[in-house]
């Protein structure tokens, strides 16, 4: 089984950044033009060009695969202050769990992973808020031959950019809900989660999931 979860505002302060040649921090946000002026960061999307040929998702991923990490940057499943990242890692394994990223896309829960602050959600403010149109070159990092399935945990904010991404992946997909109408979730199977928690519910269920007390249809999705 694969776990999703949708990434976090709330990150650790002492996450590590990616710096520019002469050392200064990048902040990756969703409308640098739109960011107020900060002398102690530079402003740039995943997506900007360092230089004529590479952008600073292609810095991110050699930096991953040179080995070593003198930026002290943390891994995508520590990077976040809520512990149900951990938690999931813990029960399912690193290469099992997966965190939706506003700003990376999916990436596995070991992948090193700069400070940033790029959302989908409405309430941020604007130059954190990537725009649902908006061109990312999204990493999608999830393997096609697990098995599965693949369980997402997050909001509706986020549903759209999941079913974007795992479409093509070959795996039966299972997605939690609490709306009172059911989500569009194309080709994937949903499940309401009923909670009167409005903000940040996936926690909730995550709990709940990893008690058994939420997800008792994936037994009948992997044996229909």
């Amino acid at each position: 089984m694969i776990v999703v979860i949708q990434c976090a505002a709330r990150k650790h302060d002492d996450a590590g950044f990616l710096r520019t040649g002469d050392g200064r921090p990048v902040l990756f946000v969703a409308q640098p033009g739109e960011a107020p002026p900060d002398g102690d960061f530079i402003y740039a999307r995943p997506d900007d060009l360092v230089d004529s040929v590479s952008s600073w998702r292609d810095v991110l991923l050699e930096y991953n695969r040179r080995g070593g990490n003198p930026l002290k940057l943390r891994p995508a499943f520590e990077l976040y202050m809520n512990d149900s990242y951990r938690r999931l890692a813990e029960r399912f394994g690193l290469e099992n769990t997966f965190i939706l990223s506003a700003g990376w896309g999916l990436i596995n829960a070991a992948f090193l992973t700069p400070y940033y602050d790029i959302t989908f959600s409405a309430a941020a403010d604007s130059f954190k808020r990537r725009r649902k149109t908006e061109p990312y070159r999204d990493f999608c990092m999830l393997p096609d031959d697990s098995g599965g399935p693949v369980v997402f945990f997050g909001g509706k904010d986020y549903l759209p950019l999941f079913c974007e991404l795992t479409r093509s992946v070959g795996l039966k997909r299972l997605v939690f809900y609490n709306s009172s109408q059911p989500p569009q979730a194309p080709g994937c199977s949903v499940v309401r989660f009923p909670t009167t928690t409005r903000t940040n519910w996936h926690y909730e269920c995550v709990d709940a999931f990893l008690k058994g007390e939420a997800g008792r249809e994936i037994g009948e999705l992997l044996h229909p």
